[in-house]
């Protein structure tokens, strides 16, 4: 929000007739362009501009005397604006203490995971990368078709599969692929 609006309060809405002159010509006043630009110009921006506000247009006359009306000293803007950040800061420390919050019960979970099984906790905590295949899944790739080749190479493991159907109320037309089998990636 602009603080000139709220500080001039001398001469106000002097901007009113110089923008209300860009849009229309003045009656008597002759143009030097083209008449059929004036003829497009005058259905563009009607002489009627000056006296009432466009509903979906950019230009207002009267907003300075709405923010005027609105915000009436420098004072109560800066204090809206205070007010504005205090309650942005209020609502960022409350994200952060929820995601704190999250944090530490996800803590808490692997320190009892841990405590329970040691080997589910090293499986959970493993870093793996996506790209690699152990020798049976290099192995169990050879003897497949090209299609499920592809769908084995852009599973990333941990994500939910991507070929597994959405659920819908009816059945597929063609029935239900019953010879399809997922691939079983090994564990170690």
């Amino acid at each position: 929000m602009s603080v000139s609006f709220l500080k001039s309060n001398s001469k106000p809405f002097q901007l009113r007739g110089i923008v209300a002159r860009l849009y229309s010509t003045r009656k008597g006043e002759v143009s030097s362009s083209d008449p059929q630009k004036d003829t497009i110009r005058r259905y563009l921006y009607p002489p009627n501009i000056r006296n009432k506000a466009s509903p979906t247009g950019t230009w207002r006359p009267d907003v300075a005397r709405a923010l005027q009306r609105a915000i009436p000293s420098v004072q109560a803007h800066e204090t809206i604006e205070r007010a504005w950040l205090l309650h942005q800061r209020h609502l960022r420390k409350k994200r952060d203490a929820e995601l704190q919050r999250k944090f530490n019960c996800m803590r808490q979970a692997m320190q009892e995971l841990e405590e329970i099984d040691s080997r589910l906790f090293r499986e959970a905590n493993k870093q793996e990368d996506p790209r690699a295949r152990s020798l049976a899944e290099v192995e169990a790739m050879k003897s497949m078709s090209e299609p499920e080749k592809r769908a084995v190479e852009s599973r990333v493991r941990g994500l939910f599969p991507r070929e597994l159907r959405i659920p819908t109320d009816t059945p597929p037309k063609n029935g239900w692929p019953n010879e399809w089998r997922a691939f079983q990636r090994p564990l170690a």
